[in-house]
């Protein structure tokens, strides 16, 4: 397996809030991280980058080679929910940073299955043949009105609330995750992006990008294909294949 990540500020914000980070452990056991931040001028910042270093540094330091799919999922989700107390009580003691906080796409993949935790609207994506399914389901106003039946989802693509997220890390002293197993096997590619990607380029596009390119140009044309879409936000994406 390989992996590769970038990330890039987009063509509207001044500062670049998204956080990245992988490791290969070895050629067929991978995680990678990809964090959004926001709050404050700062908050956002350290939000995610707190967020990134802590997962980083624990997933690498406690993760053991003979561990079950289960053990892997417990360790994950107890990562995060320490990643978010944390954030929470940097916040906590600094008033400049109250109310930060950060999206979460951890995932890890070891031989034929792919673990994430995910909170918030960053999404992971599997690309199958000509298929893509998008593993996440955002945690968002506009997909809690898609849910009840109030929009479409073709509506919620274009909704004024699109952006209001309903959990992050570090906005309270515990979060609920959600946490999803799913198969990989040889020619899958895994997408992991913050909304800078997901609201700019379609499923469509993302696919025909995953199957036509490799390695850092497959991740350079994702990104410029996100700023032709307009650029708004900070961008960041990471392909596992």
């Amino acid at each position: 397996m390989e992996v590769f990540s970038k990330s890039d500020v987009g063509l509207v914000r001044s500062q670049n809030q998204d956080d990245f980070r992988f490791g290969v452990i070895s050629p067929s056991c991978v995680w990678a991280v990809v964090c959004d931040g926001m709050g404050g001028a700062n908050g956002g910042n350290i939000a995610s980058a707190t967020a990134v270093d802590y997962i980083s540094t624990k997933i690498t330091a406690l993760y053991k080679e003979d561990m079950t799919k289960d053990q892997i999922g417990e360790l994950m989700a107890e990562i995060v929910v320490n990643a978010n107390m944390k954030i929470f009580e940097l916040a906590c003691h600094d008033a400049e940073l109250a109310g930060m906080g950060t999206t979460c796409e951890f995932v890890f993949v070891k031989d034929t299955t792919v673990h994430v935790v995910h909170v918030g609207d960053s999404r992971t994506y599997a690309i199958r043949g000509g298929k893509i399914k998008q593993l996440t389901e955002d945690h968002s106003v506009v997909q809690e009105m898609v849910r009840r039946g109030e929009i479409t989802y073709e509506e919620a693509q274009h909704h004024p609330n699109k952006n209001f997220i309903t959990r992050a890390l570090g906005i309270k002293a515990s979060v609920r995750l959600d946490y999803i197993e799913a198969n990989f096997i040889y020619g899958d590619v895994l997408l992991i992006c913050s909304d800078g990607l997901s609201n700019h380029v379609t499923t469509g596009d993302m696919v025909k990008i995953c199957h036509e390119n490799r390695g850092d140009d497959l991740i350079n044309t994702l990104i410029e294909c996100a700023k032709e879409g307009g650029g708004t936000d900070n961008i960041t994406a990471t392909v596992i294949y």
